[in-house]
């Protein structure tokens, strides 16, 4: 939520750049930033059932932990440039519906993100939390994804919308 009423504030500034001359520069870069953000989170979601036991054997490797861990920790640091320059250059926009959905998908990324991470820390939650917790953090991702990197791929269109 203060990521919601901070980005509200921000006069947009349409020649804020990231490694590019103006915004639209960035896309390219904004895209694949965001498709390896996607890409790790799916290995988030198919690790967690693996490491819950919903996914394959009962028996998993040692190292798949550790993995998953440092996997959610590389997604939170790619995706803090596409933030940055999303925040500076635009701000909170609902100018369509790709737009709007873009911005509360994005004001809402990182609250789930540090939800999620005190949820899988806590011992006083019921079981469910985590799931729901975890499910919300892919959910916010792919609608992120759908919304931009989908959006520029697709030649600044997007399919069902």
């Amino acid at each position: 939520m203060a990521v919601f009423v901070w980005a509200k504030t921000i006069t947009p500034d349409y020649a804020a750049s990231l490694f590019g001359q103006s915004a639209a520069d960035t896309y390219p870069l904004k895209s694949w930033l965001a498709s390896a953000v996607a890409a790790l989170v799916l290995f988030q979601l198919l690790s967690a059932l693996r490491i819950y036991g919903r996914l394959g054997p009962a028996r998993r490797p040692r190292w798949l932990g550790t993995a998953h861990r440092l996997s959610g920790a590389a997604a939170i640091l790619i995706s803090l440039p596409i933030a940055r320059h999303c925040l500076f250059a635009y701000g909170f926009r609902s100018l369509d519906a790709r737009t709007l959905i873009h911005s509360v998908a994005g004001c809402f990324f990182y609250g789930a993100a540090a939800a999620k991470l005190t949820v899988v820390r806590s011992r006083r939650l019921p079981g469910i939390a985590l799931p729901i917790a975890g499910g919300t953090v892919v959910t916010l991702v792919a609608a992120l994804w759908y919304t931009s990197a989908l959006w520029y791929f697709n030649g600044f269109r997007l399919p069902a919308l």
